[in-house]
């Protein structure tokens, strides 16, 4: 069973900012840039319940930012870096930095 991935000519800024504005999925990405690896879904339980994490996955992957490999009864998610830094140079960096930035507390930014 192989899932349904836009190819990288067909991801738009628009779909990546507007799956990006979401902090789950934004925490998502993090953990997944964080990490460099591919995780399986279990990984992201604490983000939601099941349905809700395969929610935001579902919207990661159909966006373009995430690539989702079935493996038996497994799927493993990892960054589309290598397209999203060829189409949107830097912006991955940028969301994600920026998003560490908001959530740190307001004393460790002075």
């Amino acid at each position: 069973m192989n899932l349904p991935h836009p190819l990288p000519e067909q991801i738009t800024l628009a779909n990546v900012l507007s799956a990006l504005g979401d902090p789950t999925r934004l925490a998502i990405v993090a953990t997944l840039n964080r990490t460099g690896t591919p995780l399986n879904c279990g990984r992201f339980n604490e983000f939601g319940s099941k349905t809700n994490v395969s929610y935001h996955l579902a919207k990661l992957r159909e966006a373009g930012i995430t690539n989702t490999e079935v493996a038996g009864t497994s799927r493993l998610i990892t960054l589309r870096r290598a397209d999203l830094d060829t189409l949107f140079p830097g912006l991955l960096d940028s969301v994600i930095a920026a998003a560490r930035d908001s959530a740190a507390p307001a004393e460790s930014r002075k």
